[in-house]
C-alpha cells in the first residue's frame, strides 16, 4: 500500500491528512485500518510509540462515524491525561473537513462540569481516562449504551497502573455487540485476560517501529556510584551543549528534587510528574516543545503520551523496574531516520540489568567513561568560539558604539582581547571544573575479578544486611515481582534502595530489603491499599510475625508451617542437611 488514497477513506479525512504531511501508511496502520474499515471483527495490535498506533484506530473511526446520530459511538480509553489529550488532537486534526463530528477528551484534573456540558453538545467519540470515564458513566452523564467500537490503548499501562477496576467496569457496561480494539506494548497475562474476557475471535496483527531502536539509538551507560548520578547528569548536559532530552526519573520527589537542582544550577529544565495541575503541565510542555527547556525531567507515568520530535538525548537517571520500559523510554529518540543517544546512569549493582536488556532486546550497550572537567571545558569553549563565529553581525545596529568600544580596547594586543572575551563566557566552567573529580567506578571497585558471578552476589549480600519482610498480598490479588519492586518504590519515594530475594506465594509475598530502610517502608506502606487490599507488612520472624494477622484462622496458619516444612525440607535435598546458610533463611 503506496499511499492513503488506496485504502478507501473519506475524502474530508484524505484532505485532512494531506495537509498533515501524511503520505505513505506506516506498517501498523496498512494492516488495520483496512481491517477495521472491512471487518466488525475485534482486534489486537501489537505497537510500541512511535509507530503511528492514533491514526491506525483513529481514521477508521472517524470515517465510520454517522455524524447524524449525536450520541457516542466510539470509546477511547488510554492510561494518562497528555495521552488523552494528545489523542483528542489527533482526532481533532484527522477530521478537520467531517462536519457535524463531536470528540470530547474526558479526564481527572480539570472541570468534570466543563467536560459534561461538552458531552451533553454531542460527543460521538469520547477519548477518556479510566478513573474520569467510570464517573461519567455511574453519574449517567456519559452514555455508552450505543458504543459500536471500543478502543483500549495502551492498555497494558493502564493495567500497570492499577486501572484494572475500572476498565472492568467500563466495559461490562458496553453492548454486547461492540468492536473491541486493543493496542498494547507489552504482553502480559492480564492483557491475555482481557482478550478471553471481553474479546471474541480477535484478529492479531503487529508491527515493529518504524525506526528500530537498535538501528538508530545508541545505547551507553556510566558505572557510578549512586551518590554521583546528579553529577554525571550535569556533565552529561555540559559535554553536550545543544543538548534537547528528556531525564527519566522513578519518582515524583526524585523528579522534583532534580528538576530543581538543575534550575538552581543554571540549566534550563524543568519537571513534569503527577502533582501538576493540567494548566501547569500545558504550560511546561509549551515551553518544551518550543526549546526553551533543554531538559524535561519526568515520571514514566507523567510523559505517556508525550510526542515531541527530533529529541538527541532520552537519560535514564534511574533504570526502571520493568525493563520493557527501557525500549518505550529509548524509542523517544532517533525517530523519522535521526539518530538519537539513550543513557542509563547505573550504579555497581545493576551491571546485571544491563545484561538482561541486552539479551532480551538484542541491543548492546556500551560502557564510557564519565567526561572530565577538561573534556566538557574543550567542549564548551569550542561550542563557543563556533557560536561566534557563525553570530549574524547586524553592522547598522553596532555601528555607532564602535568608536568607544576601540577606544576602551586599544589597549589590548589581539591575543590579550581573545583571551579577556573567553575568559568572560567561560570561566564559570573553568572554575567549576578546574579540580574535578574523576568519578567513574573501575573494574577493580566493582569488584569484577576473575571470581564467578554467583560469588560476587553473595559478596554484595555480606556488604549489605538484610531485613525479610511479609507482605498480606499474594499472586491471588495480581502481585507480581515487578509490581512489588514498584510498590517498595513508591514507598520509600526512590529506587536506591537494595532489593534482595522475592517469594511470591498465593495469598501473601516475602521479600528482602536494606535493613536501613526497613522501618521506614513498613511505616510507608502502612494504611496503603493494593488492588483494594488494606496492607499488612511486618518483619518476618522464626515464628512468623503475621502471627496477629492470622491467629482468628488457624489453619491458614497451620497452612504456612506446612509450606515452610515443604520448602525447608526441599532446600535440605538440594543443600544438605548441613547447609547452615540454608536453614538460616528460613
Amino acid at each position: 500500500m503506496n499511499s492513503f488514497t488506496d485504502i478507501g477513506l473519506h475524502d474530508e479525512i484524505l484532505n485532512a491528512v494531506r495537509e498533515l504531511g501524511f503520505e505513505k501508511p506506516t506498517p501498523i496502520q496498512a494492516k488495520a485500518i483496512p481491517q477495521l474499515l472491512s471487518t466488525n471483527q475485534d482486534l489486537i495490535a501489537f505497537a510500541q510509540t512511535g509507530t503511528g498506533k492514533t491514526a491506525a484506530f483513529g481514521l477508521p473511526a472517524i470515517h465510520l462515524t454517522n455524524v447524524e446520530d449525536k450520541r457516542t459511538q466510539t470509546l477511547v480509553l488510554c492510561p494518562t491525561r497528555e495521552l488523552c489529550l494528545q489523542i483528542t488532537k489527533d482526532l481533532t486534526n484527522y477530521s478537520k473537513y467531517t462536519r457535524g463530528l463531536g470528540i470530547v477528551a474526558v479526564y481527572g484534573g480539570a472541570s468534570i462540569e466543563t467536560q459534561i456540558k461538552a458531552l451533553k453538545k454531542g460527543a460521538q467519540i469520547v477519548v477518556g481516562t479510566p478513573g474520569r470515564t467510570r464517573d461519567l458513566i455511574k453519574r449517567k452523564k456519559l452514555l455508552i449504551g450505543n458504543v459500536e467500537r471500543v478502543v483500549l490503548d495502551e492498555a497494558d499501562e493502564m493495567l500497570t497502573m492499577g486501572f484494572k477496576e475500572e476498565l472492568d467496569s467500563i466495559l461490562a457496561e458496553t453492548p454486547h455487540e461492540k468492536q473491541t480494539l486493543l493496542f498494547f506494548a507489552t504482553m502480559s497475562k492480564e492483557i491475555m485476560a482481557i482478550t478471553k474476557k471481553y474479546m471474541s475471535d480477535p484478529v492479531e496483527i503487529s508491527a515493529a517501529r518504524m525506526n528500530t531502536v537498535a538501528e538508530n539509538v545508541k545505547h551507553f551507560y556510566y558505572m557510578v556510584q549512586a551518590k554521583d548520578r546528579y553529577e554525571v547528569l550535569k556533565r552529561i548536559a555540559d559535554i553536550n551543549p545543544n543538548i534537547y532530552g528528556i531525564v527519566f526519573c522513578r519518582t515524583r520527589r526524585e523528579t522534583k528534587e532534580t528538576a530543581n537542582k538543575l534550575m538552581q544550577d543554571g540549566y534550563n529544565a524543568d519537571a513534569l510528574h503527577g502533582d501538576l495541575s493540567q494548566a501547569q503541565r500545558d504550560e511546561v510542555m509549551g515551553r518544551f516543545r518550543m526549546r526553551q527547556l533543554q531538559l524535561l525531567v519526568a515520571t514514566d507515568v507523567a510523559a505517556r503520551g508525550l510526542d515531541v520530535s527530533d529529541l538527541t538525548h532520552i537519560i535514564n537517571y534511574n533504570l526502571p523496574d520493568d525493563i520493557e520500559i527501557y525500549i518505550h523510554r529509548s524509542g523517544r529518540t532517533g525517530r523519522a531516520g535521526k539518530s538519537g543517544t539513550s543513557i542509563a546512569i547505573v550504579h555497581t549493582r545493576e551491571t546485571r540489568r544491563i545484561q538482561e536488556i541486552e539479551k532480551k532486546f538484542r541491543i548492546v550497550f556500551s560502557k564510557e567513561l564519565v567526561p572530565s572537567g577538561r573534556d566538557i571545558c574543550k567542549k564548551q569553549l569550542y561550542s563557543l568560539i563556533d557560536k561566534i563565529e557563525k553570530v549574524e553581525v547586524d553592522d547598522k545596529q553596532i555601528e555607532p558604539f564602535m568608536p568607544a568600544i576601540y577606544k576602551k580596547l586599544e589597549w589590548l594586543s589581539r591575543e590579550d582581547l581573545i583571551k579577556h572575551f573567553v575568559s568572560a563566557e567561560f570561566n564559570r566552567f573553568l572554575s567549576y571544573y578546574k579540580n574535578a573529580r574523576d568519578i567513574n567506578v573501575s573494574d577493580r571497585q566493582r569488584g569484577d575479578k576473575k571470581g564467578s558471578r554467583e560469588k560476587r552476589g553473595r559478596d554484595d549480600r555480606r556488604r549489605t544486611p538484610f531485613a525479610r519482610l511479609f507482605i498480606n498480598v499474594g499472586s491471588k490479588n495480581d502481585l507480581t515481582p515487578v509490581r512489588l519492586i514498584g510498590l517498595i518504590n513508591e514507598g520509600l519515594d526512590s529506587g536506591d534502595a537494595e532489593i534482595g530475594k522475592i517469594e511470591i506465594l498465593k495469598k501473601f509475598s516475602f521479600f528482602e530489603i536494606e535493613k536501613t530502610v526497613e522501618r521506614l517502608l513498613i511505616k510507608a506502606l502502612k494504611g496503603q491499599k493494593f488492588e483494594g487490599v488494606p496492607l499488612v507488612v511486618e518483619t518476618s520472624q522464626e515464628k512468623p510475625a503475621f502471627a496477629a494477622y492470622t491467629k482468628s484462622k488457624p489453619e491458614k496458619q497451620k497452612g504456612y508451617k506446612k509450606v515452610k516444612e515443604s520448602r525447608r525440607s526441599d532446600r535440605s535435598k538440594r543443600s544438605g542437611s548441613g547447609d547452615r546458610r540454608t536453614r538460616k533463611k528460613w
